[in-house]
């Protein structure tokens, strides 16, 4: 295991004390770099497109120029991207944070991506005295808004205690589930459950609509009945505004269920779940995961 440099231990009464680095400013990353800056951490940010930080840098957060930079100004790293490609490239471009002097620092991805990626960029920086985490998220934005995410938590149990201040400021629950890769496998079993009641829902919706039952009335009764649950609600909703903004995009779930796909994860239910979300991808990647209801009429 790496040895770690003297910087000070986080400590919540002595915020100031931990420089905050944070590469990823989606709908996700912003809320959540801007819950650490209202909680007083000092943070810097760098994003492909430096426009998505301008709210961050209002608050208050620094801008640096690469992730090598940034790597180099703090002491932890936070990763909050779309996808492995976009892993590999923010840990081995030329100005990637493998150009830097990684010693004792500590990386936390908390990308949904595959537990392979995670486990080659944790050598990578174990090689170079480093501490990699991969911590994905339960929640979307309103959660990273309210700082109420559920974190689950791959790698060793020493960086993972030493930024759980980090982690109570951005969720209301961060469960470390083994070593590295056990966060994104976790992360990718959650998420093929999403898939799968978001397109049970959309199907009951379009067979109760056909069958003559006003679509607010069975929300009403699925939502006060033992079925009822957050996810219905909010994208009960959606269908009943005709609003499929994209929370949580369809793209992203085609791409989780591709990496599951990818892990061994071959049941009936996920083979035909992922072929109809893949289908529905071609015009509504951008729009929100419930959009899928507009394929089923």
């Amino acid at each position: 295991m790496p040895n770690f440099v003297a910087f000070q231990p986080f400590n919540t009464t002595k915020m100031e004390q931990t420089q905050i680095g944070w590469i990823g400013l989606g709908k996700m990353g912003i809320p959540m770099a801007g819950n650490l800056i209202k909680a007083g951490y000092p943070v810097s940010v760098y994003n492909r497109n430096q426009a998505k930080a301008d709210a961050l840098l209002q608050e208050g957060a620094a801008w640096v120029d690469s992730p090598a930079e940034l790597i180099q100004k703090t002491a932890v790293v936070f990763l909050m991207v779309s996808d492995d490609v976009a892993v590999n490239e923010i840990f081995n471009a030329e100005n990637g944070l493998l150009s830097n002097n990684l010693s004792g620092k500590i990386i936390v991805n908390m990308s949904t991506v595959s537990p392979q990626i995670s486990k080659e960029m944790a050598e990578l920086c174990q090689q170079k005295g480093a501490s990699y985490l991969d911590a994905p998220v339960s929640g979307s934005v309103k959660q990273a808004q309210e700082g109420s995410l559920v974190i689950m938590v791959g790698g060793e149990e020493e960086p993972t205690e030493q930024v759980r201040p980090l982690f109570d400021v951005l969720g209301k629950m961060a469960l470390r589930l083994g070593p590295t890769g056990a966060g994104n496998a976790a992360k990718l079993a959650i998420n093929s459950l999403l898939a799968l009641y978001a397109l049970g829902l959309a199907e009951t919706v379009v067979f109760a609509r056909n069958q003559g039952v006003q679509v607010a009335d069975l929300l009403q009764l699925l939502n006060n009945g033992a079925l009822s649950n957050v996810f219905t609600k909010i994208k009960g909703d959606a269908i009943l505004q005709d609003n499929y903004e994209a929370a949580f995009a369809l793209k992203h779930i085609v791409k989780d269920l591709g990496l599951a796909k990818k892990e061994g994860l071959q049941s009936p239910l996920a083979q035909t779940a992922f072929a109809t979300f893949e289908a529905a991808n071609n015009q509504l990647a951008e729009e929100d995961i419930i959009a899928v209801i507009k394929t089923l009429d």
